[in-house]
């Protein structure tokens, strides 16, 4: 996936699911949120998972069906219009309005190398154009548009396009439709169409409407007792932590009680409840999290603390320590894909027993393996147990995380990290933190990379931090996915200003590189870049190229990473699940 082109989707995402068309007070979410309403009221779960277009139709309102067919995606046009709707033939049951409209089916086909897509036609006036929904299933490759004018030799504008900031292209051989995966592209578009005016989407719209076989339930539904107890910073690491934490929807006061380790003077500090919402999730539809910051903390300190209420009960005591204020050796622990594995969860529970000493945790991306299902998420802390409530959470997000064009806003509800990343990309998924004598660049591969180029090079140029540390979720270096343009904006900046380790995952295997520069291996870590690959799941490749650059590769996880820092030497050792070294090396400076 070509990261630039995905810049756009990341400002449609929010239009999308939380938009609202100008010409109208109805949209496609607020009927949807009301339909899923009434299905809860009326059906049972078993007959949630038996619903079809054949009951869904007739349970709609005539206002609903109108809506769903003209706010799903609306455009002016100046002169009279045809309107081709390629529509991918996999699709059992086309969208309920698209013949009812006025759309004819042709025997045209466009062609992508993954999909055949059937054109339907209609002709407009000059105005509005007003099209429905992809279906009430989930199915990927939704529809996309091309617009022509009907009289050869018109001028054709485009404007006022719902959702906004979309993209808009030639109908042609070698275009992109889908801003999430922009490098599948047309391969065959016949001649009648092309020069049209193509708009592009996302797969993610698949879900805007989806009711078929949508409905999931969690097995660790919330409770009116605290749980997912989670630490994390977005301040001074010496001074503040943020605490956060799940309740039933109904709690709406949430506490910190927190005092010195061997101390009885207990402070208390009020939590801000934030509502989430998965409207799928049929028994845990809502829930609270709160968020609480403590500050004026002192450094070098041991604190146990609570989380609750009188009304609703107190979480059992945890501990967490302030990072020193003057230097001393500390060490962390990180994992790559984690995507929610019991197996995960089992290693990771085992490395606070391993290493009590750590100081915070990091996951590089797909912490779960479709980030917009809360489940999910429950499932991923259920697995993690109790260690996220000792040791703070420092992760960023994957492209699993970040799903399907539709951006990641359930893994920002989740987590309170440092809100200090570029402007142009949303907050808290790009950000940087200091800890000790090192600096840790935490970027968000997901987003577009021109975007952050900048604001990399402020932070590596401005720090004193005797060791510079980037996580990213795609790996610069590895045999199945090119990351040329990573390398080419980023890596000269690892370069001209010596980062000493990138930390990635994404392909499953795990590999550290030679040190790194101007793509090539050098004979020191003093004068390049050590990049490496982690997996924390079972994982098995077939497929087992040679990699030059590489120093250290095996093929199957999970595993995951130690690394201690002490003044300037660092150690880093991959241990497997059983807590045996896999792989281990040294850097001095």
């Amino acid at each position: 996936m070509k990261l630039t082109a995905f810049f756009t989707s990341i400002f449609l995402s929010a239009f999308l699911l939380f938009g609202t068309a100008a010409t109208t007070d109805s949209t496609v979410q607020k009927v949807m949120d009301n339909v899923v309403t009434r299905l809860y009221q009326k059906l049972t779960t078993a007959q949630l998972d038996t619903i079809s277009e054949a009951y869904i139709l007739p349970f709609l309102t005539n206002e609903e069906k109108q809506t769903l067919a003209t706010r799903y995606w609306t455009f002016d046009v100046n002169v009279p219009v045809v309107v081709s709707l390629m529509r991918d033939q996999a699709q059992k049951v086309p969208p309920f309005w698209l013949a009812k409209s006025g759309f004819q089916k042709t025997n045209m086909l466009v062609k992508n190398e993954e999909y055949t897509y059937e054109v339907w036609q209609k002709k407009f006036s000059k105005g509005k154009v007003e099209l429905g929904i992809n279906g009430f299933d989930k199915h990927r490759p939704v529809y996309f548009v091309g617009v022509g004018p009907q009289k050869k030799g018109d001028k054709l504008t485009i404007s006022n396009v719902f959702p906004d900031n979309q993209h808009i292209e030639e109908l042609k051989v070698g275009a992109f439709t889908y801003h999430d995966w922009d490098e599948l592209t047309l391969t065959e578009v016949p001649l009648a169409l092309q020069g049209q005016q193509l708009l592009t989407t996302i797969r993610g719209r698949a879900r805007e409407a989806h009711l078929v076989k949508a409905f999931r339930q969690t097995d660790y539904p919330a409770l009116n007792k605290p749980d997912q107890l989670l630490l994390s910073w977005s301040a001074n690491p010496s001074t503040s932590i943020d605490v956060q934490w799940r309740t039933q929807a109904a709690v709406k006061v949430g506490k910190v009680q927190y005092w010195k380790k061997n101390s009885t003077d207990t402070l208390t500090a009020n939590a801000l409840p934030f509502q989430m919402e998965d409207r799928l999730l049929r028994n845990d539809r809502y829930i609270q999290r709160f968020t609480a910051k403590l500050t004026q903390l002192a450094p070098a300190t041991a604190y146990a603390y609570r989380v609750g209420s009188a009304s609703t009960g107190w979480s059992e005591v945890a501990d967490f320590r302030t990072e020193a204020a003057q230097p001393e050796a500390f060490s962390f622990v990180w994992f790559g894909d984690t995507h929610k594995s019991p197996d995960w969860g089992r290693m990771a529970r085992q490395t606070l027993e391993r290493h009590p000493e750590i100081s915070f945790y990091s996951v590089i991306g797909d912490l779960v393996s479709t980030g917009l299902d809360r489940n999910e998420w429950d499932e991923f802390f259920h697995h993690s147990g109790k260690i996220f409530s000792q040791k703070p959470f420092m992760p960023i997000p994957g492209n699993h995380d970040s799903q399907d064009g539709l951006g990641a806003a359930m893994y920002q509800n989740l987590f309170s990290l440092p809100a200090n990343g570029p402007d142009k990309v949303p907050s808290e998924r790009t950000y940087a933190f200091h800890y000790q004598n090192a600096l840790f660049i935490m970027l968000d591969g997901t987003s577009p990379i021109d975007a952050q180029t900048a604001w990399i090079e402020k932070q590596l140029s401005q720090t004193k931090a005797q060791w510079k540390f980037v996580m990213l979720h795609f790996p610069p270096y590895n045999f199945e996915e090119d990351y040329a343009q990573i390398r080419k904006e980023w890596g000269v900046l690892f370069d001209r200003y010596h980062v000493d380790m990138v930390m990635s995952g994404h392909v499953h295997y795990y590999m550290r590189s030679k040190p790194m520069y101007a793509e090539k291996p050098v004979d020191s870590p003093a004068k390049g870049t050590i990049y490496t690959i982690s997996i924390s799941i079972p994982s098995q490749h077939k497929n087992w190229p040679e990699e030059p650059y590489a120093a250290a590769r095996f093929q199957s996880g999970p595993v995951y990473q130690h690394i201690r820092i002490d003044k300037n030497k660092l150690t880093l050792r991959c241990l497997d699940e059983y807590g045996k070294v896999k792989d281990e090396f040294t850097i001095e400076k």
